[in-house]
């Protein structure tokens, strides 16, 4: 049959990834409470474990100064931003921003910014400078984000076109000024898509860049976003964690990320955040004895892995979000997991990232509401995942031959050999990775 050009698939995302997203792994970096002193300078002193680690792109969160009207604590909201030309004195000046990137890329590593293209600060430099750049509430004052309690922030008006340019440029200015590498973008799904759509493009235009948007829709990674956040992972993992869902809610979840969202793309699996650890508790509150295996599962299952400053090493507090509240740095056997895990990310290229790594495949068990079984294989890696989503002793028998192979248990070391059927006995949160040998 013949079929006219109307009827070829066309490929959905537009962008291309920069290579050095292929294995990368992300760390964010709140830099109030990331070292005792605050500042880019200390910062840079991490950077060598940060190597080491195995991390390759470090969020920086807002950089900007804050404003001081309706701030919020005595240091305020990074997210309340006065000046987005402008650092934040409380952690230096613009050269010390760029010797840090520097460093950074020295390193190997990569940095990404957050930006806050939503709002500003009540006493922002546009107010007096541009104050028909907000929106107004029906008494034709300026507003927060209607029904967020946000109040040390208003809103800015994506219906106008100078809106737009400005922010473009001023996301322009610190790829060119500072060399940094993309950005972070705060609440995107709050912001036209068209409007980032076009930023990507200017950015690229200066040189290629890696965007992370804090949303989830398939529509951000047409033209615009590499990465989204993927909070429903995040979300569901949390109440298997609580015993108040199964693993059949993480089918749901795989199976929108397989059929809802481009096969090119990377979605960002994590166990805490800024927000997650603020607001809603730390790793230990969210996941419980869950945490090595949710831990574990956002490092091998698809999705680009994030860590949070702090989670290394094993930091058990809500680090305060408006004052300082610096990390107390140590060894942690959380540190040495995830280490371990980056490691085998970068080695196995059946887990690397967007469409140059393998899809999960289903490995049918007889638990299924208990154990989450996977394979992900291409024609050199494979990798054959079961972790017990239970607080219950799970003993899954595998029939299907999709896991018969022989493989490396890549935390024991021993060798083994499976074939249909294959009976594994778990305890309570327990997990095997095995990597074909």
């Amino acid at each position: 049959m013949n079929h006219t050009t109307r009827y070829q698939p066309s490929p959905p995302v537009k962008i291309t990834h920069p290579e050095w997203s292929k294995t990368a792994s992300i760390y964010q970096i709140n830099t109030r409470q990331f070292t005792q002193e605050g500042t880019f300078r200390a910062a840079e002193s991490h950077l060598p474990r940060l190597k080491e680690l195995g991390v390759d792109i470090l969020w920086i969160m807002p950089i900007s100064e804050i404003g001081a009207v309706n701030r919020k604590g005595s240091l305020g909201s990074p997210y309340a931003v006065k000046d987005y030309y402008s650092v934040n004195p409380e952690f230096g000046t613009l050269d010390d921003f760029k010797h840090f990137v520097d460093a950074v890329h020295a390193h190997g590593m990569y940095v990404i910014v957050d930006f806050v293209p939503n709002h500003t600060a009540w006493d922002s430099v546009l107010v007096d400078e541009h104050p028909e750049f907000y929106i107004r509430d029906y008494k034709g004052d300026f507003r927060p984000t209607a029904w967020w309690n946000w109040s040390d922030i208003i809103e800015l008006n994506y219906d106008l076109p100078e809106v737009r340019q400005y922010m473009t440029e001023a996301m322009c200015y610190w790829v060119r000024e500072a060399d940094i590498d993309g950005y972070r973008c705060d609440v995107a799904g709050f912001v036209p898509t068209d409007f980032w759509n076009n930023v990507r493009k200017e950015l690229d235009a200066i040189k290629p860049v890696f965007m992370l948007a804090e949303w989830e829709a398939r529509d951000l990674h047409y033209e615009a976003f590499d990465m989204t956040y993927a909070w429903s992972w995040n979300e569901i993992v949390h109440k298997i964690a609580m015993g108040i869902a199964d693993v059949s809610a993480l089918f749901i979840y795989y199976s929108w990320n397989e059929k809802a969202f481009p096969r090119d793309i990377m979605r960002m699996t994590f166990t805490s955040n800024h927000d997650k650890n603020a607001w809603e508790g730390t790793m230990y509150e969210q996941f419980g004895d869950a945490l090595s295996a949710a831990i574990v599962l956002s490092v091998v299952g698809e999705g680009m892995p994030l860590i949070y400053n702090g989670q290394e090493a094993g930091n058990a507090k809500r680090l305060e979000f408006f004052e300082r509240d610096p990390i107390q740095w140590q060894e942690h056997p959380i540190g040495e997991l995830y280490k371990k895990l980056f490691a085998l990310k970068k080695a196995n290229s059946a887990l690397w990232n967007a469409a140059w790594g393998a899809r999960m495949i289903p490995v049918v068990n007889d638990v299924e509401t208990k154990v989450l079984s996977f394979v992900r294989q291409n024609d050199n890696d494979k990798v054959f995942g079961v972790f017990n989503f239970s607080a219950e002793t799970q003993s899954p028998t595998f029939t299907c031959p999709l896991h018969a192979g022989t493989y490396t248990d890549y935390f024991t070391g021993h060798q083994v050999t499976f074939s249909a059927p294959t009976q594994l006995v778990l305890p309570p949160w327990g997990f095997h990775v095995f990597v074909k040998s």
